[in-house]
C-alpha cells in the first residue's frame, strides 16, 4: 500500500466535481495521486466532463443530476470502453450516497446552492473531514452543522479562500488574544461604479470578474458583495466569532485573503497567489504542508496593495447578510434562499442588477423567523423563501411587461 497522511492512503469524494472546486480539487489529487484516491463523484448534468474524470479516476460511484443522465453517462462510458462501471445514482439521494460511500475520508463539498445542505450534514453527521466550498450550508443552518461535527468528531476545514486563510492565520493563536476577523473582499467589477449607474449594470458586465475564475452564481454574488456577506456569516460558525467581530474591507488585488488583529493591535495576513488549488490542498493535507508545482507569490513584483472600506450604499447585500446573521435563527436561510432566486432571475434577464437586493430584502422582511431546530426546519425556510422570491419576481417582471 502506497503510504499518505498516517501511512494510509485518503479516499475522497466529491460533490460537484465538474465545476471550478471540483475540476481543481481533481486537479490537485491528480499532483498527489500517492496520497489520495477518488471514490466517488458528483455532478449535475455536465456528463462530457464527469465521463472524463471516471475515466481518469475510476471512482467507484458517480451521481447525475436526473435518471436519464444517469442512462447517458451509462452509454458514454461504456463508448470509452470502460470496463469496470462504477454504481451510477441521481438526484438529491445520489448526492447523499456520495457524501456517506463506504471507505470515504475527505468529503469535499463543492456545489453551489443548497442543493449541498443535506449532503454535508450527512458526511459531517458520519465524522468524515470535510472540505467545505458550499457558502450556502452554514449559512443555512449554521448550528446545526457545527453540532453535528461536534458530536461526531468531524473536520471541518474551509476551501474558501477567505476562511482557508483565516484557518492558516489562526493556528496556533489563543482564540482569547484576536480581537477581530477581516475578510478581504476584491471589490468586483462595479467597485468604482457611480451609483447611478448601477441599475444599467449588464450580465456580462456583473459576471467579468477582475481577479477570480468562477461559476456565474458566485461570481454575480461576488458582484453584489453577497458573497462577502456569506461568508462573514461562514465566519462566525466556523471560528465562533460575533457580527461585531467579523469586519470586510475591500482589496483589489486579492493577494491578502484574509487577516486577523491581535488584542495587542498585530495584523496577521495570510498572502498568495489567486490560485484555488492552494487552499485546496491545505484543506486535504492539513495538518501537513506540502510542496506544490504552483507558482510562487513574487513580492518584488506587487506594485501595491490597496485597502477601502466597501461602500454600503453601493452594495446593499452586505448591509442584509449582516442584518440576518444578526437575526439569527431561519433567517439567513431564507435570505440564502432569496438570493439564490434573484441571481438565477438576473441571470435569465428578468430583472435587473439592483433588483438583486430589493427582492432579497423583501423577503427577509416577510419572513417570520423561527428556530433552527431541525433539518426540516431548515429545509422550509428555504422552500418558503423561495416560493416568496418568485412571487416578488414576477410581479417585477409583470411590471416591466407592461412598462
Amino acid at each position: 500500500m502506497r503510504l499518505s497522511i498516517g501511512g494510509v492512503m485518503k479516499n475522497v469524494s466529491i460533490i460537484g466535481s465538474t465545476g471550478s472546486i471540483g475540476q481543481n480539487t481533481l486537479s490537485v489529487i491528480n499532483s498527489l495521486e500517492d496520497r489520495f484516491s477518488v471514490s466517488a463523484l458528483a455532478a449535475g448534468r455536465d456528463l462530457e466532463s464527469l465521463a472524463r474524470q471516471v475515466v481518469r479516476f475510476r471512482p467507484r460511484l458517480v451521481s447525475v443530476a436526473e435518471e436519464s443522465d444517469a442512462m447517458e453517462l451509462k452509454k458514454r462510458l461504456k463508448d470509452a470502453g470502460v470496463g469496470r462501471m462504477p454504481d451510477i445514482a441521481f438526484g438529491q439521494e445520489g448526492l447523499v450516497a456520495v457524501a456517506c460511500c463506504d471507505g470515504v475520508d475527505v468529503v469535499v463539498s463543492a456545489t453551489v446552492g443548497a442543493v449541498g445542505f443535506l449532503p454535508t450534514f450527512e458526511a459531517l453527521s458520519l465524522g468524515r473531514r470535510v472540505c467545505l466550498a458550499n457558502k450556502e450550508t452554514l449559512v443555512m443552518a449554521g448550528e446545526l452543522m457545527t453540532r453535528a461535527a461536534e458530536r461526531s468528531g468531524a473536520e471541518l476545514l474551509p476551501v474558501d479562500s477567505e476562511h482557508n486563510a483565516l484557518h492558516q492565520c489562526l493556528r496556533g493563536e489563543r482564540i482569547s488574544e484576536v480581537k477581530r476577523l477581516v475578510l478581504t473582499a476584491s471589490g468586483g467589477p462595479f467597485r468604482r461604479t457611480p451609483l447611478e449607474d448601477m441599475r444599467k449594470v449588464s450580465i456580462e458586465a456583473a459576471l467579468a470578474h477582475p481577479t477570480w475564475q468562477m461559476g456565474a452564481k458566485i461570481t454575480i454574488d461576488s458582484a453584489t458583495l453577497m458573497n462577502k456577506g456569506l461568508e462573514v456569516i461562514e465566519a462566525h460558525w466556523l471560528f465562533g466569532f460575533s457580527a461585531d467581530e467579523i469586519d470586510v474591507i475591500v482589496h483589489p488585488q486579492s493577494i491578502v485573503h484574509s487577516m486577523v488583529e491581535m488584542v495587542d493591535g498585530s495584523v496577521i495576513a495570510q498572502l498568495g497567489v489567486t490560485d484555488m488549488r492552494l487552499m485546496i490542498q491545505y484543506a486535504l493535507t492539513y495538518p501537513e504542508r506540502l510542496p506544490t508545482e504552483l507558482p510562487a507569490l513574487d513580492l518584488g513584483k506587487l506594485a501595491q496593495l490597496e485597502f477601502f472600506e466597501p461602500d454600503r450604499e453601493r452594495f446593499p447585500c452586505l448591509r442584509l447578510a449582516y442584518e440576518a446573521m444578526r437575526e439569527g435563527g431561519t433567517m439567513p436561510a431564507a435570505m440564502s434562499a432569496a438570493n439564490e432566486m434573484a441571481v438565477a432571475a438576473f441571470l435569465d434577464r428578468k430583472m435587473g442588477f439592483m433588483e438583486i437586493p430589493e427582492v432579497i430584502s423583501a423577503v427577509m422582511e416577510a419572513h417570520e423567523t423561527g428556530p433552527v431546530s431541525s433539518i426540516e426546519a431548515v429545509l422550509e425556510a428555504d422552500r418558503w423563501a423561495r416560493s416568496q422570491a418568485e412571487s416578488i419576481i414576477a410581479q417585477s417582471t409583470s411590471a416591466i411587461a407592461l412598462n
